[in-house]
């Protein structure tokens, strides 16, 4: 799937592949030799990965872990889109470096031994919830009634979402790992290693907290709650810990077998280790975190895994979006005004820097995803010129946005007309529904359905919906001034002279650069600017001529007349 690419891979400059490139050197040290990882370095570098991988099995006996976090006591939202979805285009990155030579996993490990700590407002079943409080998530009933445990409902959820955007990963449960045994050999390591573990943590806290702070956080054995309590003796000869349970009861109890967990820092620090991490990415406000845990795996015997730090989505007023707040946009949100991939696009977009998540970002993420996926799409030979000195070479596939979007396989046509022109053909048709727009898409496009153009189809139901939610009820016309209005007429003298059925976009667009110019509009971008406001209630659009040309030049002709005339400023003052 992505053989053959290493070489363009290792030209390629998108953050995604310096990631797969960091990603191959810690491969490379973690497992090889100093004069192996020369030999596999060389080799790869000359495009033979595959090559590497035989001589050395070291790089291909076991998979590189690529590892993404989720708090299952809410539903995923846009943080664990934007997660899974970037930690996955590292992989394949990783992937088209080394020629798929070197076997990868996607890990979506869930924490699901976390005790609840509070109760989200909007969930049913409260009193049920709050007599759970404390419980690891796996152990507090499940308020819909549809699983085993609450931590069981949120993790399938999780799961759906995931599978619904095509995601390839695997599973993983904190509680399974605790229970099976999976974490038991660090378990004991971190037991033994009880003091260097506290030299990290400890200058952390503040000083009430470090008074009573232990690393392991042992389950009641009477309340089955998570205890955040001292640790008053260890025994790391027998696997134990002592402590004080709830009723006052000193209890010695294993820290395996599910019986404790760590803390939040520790248990990062140990599942790295236990699972073999190599990669995972975290937000700017976890790089304390990752510091500390990153000094925990090596007091555990690990080695701390690549990755880098993200910045946060802000809200439109820039505050830091928060669920207990529900500010931003949600999921459900994107998904009703755009499509997966243009949220893909927008979270691919500089991941080090603060963005607004918002709802006026989807029709523009909208159509620069458009515009990338007819770039990429576009021969080599039609590609322009980069602006960079000596002759360079148009932009490597591999580079843009939309061969991340799709996983190295983005689609091969796109769409013939740009959300934005679709929001203005919403609003001019006043359009009610995917039927009436698809009259005016069928006759500029001659043959087209929304069978043969699946994405063209999706924009329109996108458009609907946010011409409805956000357009409509912020449209204000105005009357034209007298320079506007002369423009206006001389537009519709030269759309007179015109052949009625005129699909031609840039004739279309020519004509309404003269009468801007005629008009003596400087800048020219007022004449458009006005035009919208004029004709539309907006001050801003797409060409004007490749929507004059969707919508029709009789109609279009029609809507010029209503506006001089007055008609369409008359229309809003009645609302």
């Amino acid at each position: 799937m992505f053989q053959g690419l290493s070489g363009e891979a290792q030209q390629a400059r998108s953050w995604p592949f310096e990631q797969a490139r960091n990603l191959l050197a810690r491969v490379l040290r973690v497992r090889l030799a100093e004069d192996e990882r020369t030999l596999a370095a060389e080799l790869i570098a000359g495009g033979k990965a595959d090559e590497a991988a035989r001589q050395l099995p070291a790089l291909a006996d076991t998979a590189v872990v690529l590892e993404t976090g989720y708090g299952p006591s809410g539903l995923p939202h846009v943080g664990t889109f934007q997660e899974v979805a970037r930690t996955t285009m590292v992989r394949n990155a990783f992937r088209a470096l080394t020629d798929d030579a070197i076997p990868t996993r996607l890990i979506s490990f869930s924490d699901d031994m976390d005790g609840l700590r509070k109760v989200a407002p909007g969930l049913p079943n409260q009193a049920l919830l709050a007599e759970d409080m404390g419980k690891p998530l796996t152990r507090v009933r499940d308020p819909f009634g549809t699983h085993e445990s609450f931590g069981a409902h949120n993790n399938a959820r999780l799961c759906a979402f995931l599978d619904g955007f095509g995601f390839d990963y695997e599973f993983v449960s904190s509680t399974d790992c605790y229970h099976s045994g999976r974490f038991d050999a660090a378990l004991l390591v971190a037991l033994e290693r009880f003091d260097a573990i506290q030299k990290v943590m400890l200058p952390t806290l503040g000083e009430e907290r470090r008074a009573t702070y232990s690393p392991f956080l042992p389950i009641s054995p009477s309340t089955g709650r998570v205890l955040q309590v001292p640790t008053l003796e260890r025994y790391p000869e027998r696997g134990t810990i002592v402590f004080e349970d709830e009723d006052g009861t000193r209890v010695e109890q294993r820290v395996t077998g599910g019986l404790a967990k760590l803390q939040w820092k520790p248990d990062w620090a140990m599942r790295w280790t236990a699972l073999g991490v190599d990669y995972e990415m975290a937000g700017k406000d976890l790089i304390d975190s990752v510091k500390a845990s990153s000094q925990i795996c090596r007091v555990l015997g690990g080695v701390p895994p690549e990755g880098f730090n993200y910045e946060l989505f802000l809200d439109e007023q820039g505050q830091k979006i928060s669920k207990t707040k529900g500010n931003g946009l949600t999921m459900e949100d994107w998904l009703r005004y755009g499509a997966p991939e243009s949220l893909a696009y927008y979270v691919f977009q500089s991941p080090k820097s603060a963005k607004k998540l918002y709802f006026d970002v989807i029709p523009k993420a909208t159509d620069e995803y458009l515009q990338q996926l007819e770039a990429y799409n576009r021969p080599v030979e039609e590609r322009p010129p980069t602006d960079k000195p000596g002759g360079a070479p148009p932009p490597r596939p591999l580079d843009n946005p939309v061969w991340h979007v799709h996983g190295g396989h983005p689609p091969a046509t796109g769409s013939p007309i740009s959300f934005g022109l679709m929001l203005n053909l919403v609003s001019a048709a006043n359009a009610s529904s995917k039927a009436i727009l698809w009259g005016f898409l069928s006759h500029y496009l001659p043959g087209a359905t929304p069978e043969s153009q699946p994405l063209l189809d999706r924009l329109a139901g996108f458009a609907l919906h946010y011409y409805e939610d956000f357009v409509a009820p912020n449209k204000r016309f105005r009357a034209p001034s007298d320079q506007e209005r002369a423009a206006m007429q001389d537009l519709l003298a030269r759309f007179r002279a015109l052949p009625a059925d005129c699909l031609d976009a840039e004739l279309i667009q020519g004509e309404v650069y003269e009468a801007g110019k005629a008009a003596g509009f400087e800048p020219l971008r007022t004449w458009f600017q006005a035009l919208y406001e004029v004709l539309l209630g907006q001050s801003q659009g797409p060409r004007f001529g490749s929507f004059a040309a969707i919508f029709g030049l009789e109609r279009t002709i029609a809507l010029i007349e209503r506006a001089l005339a007055g008609e369409l400023v008359a229309e809003v003052a009645k609302v």
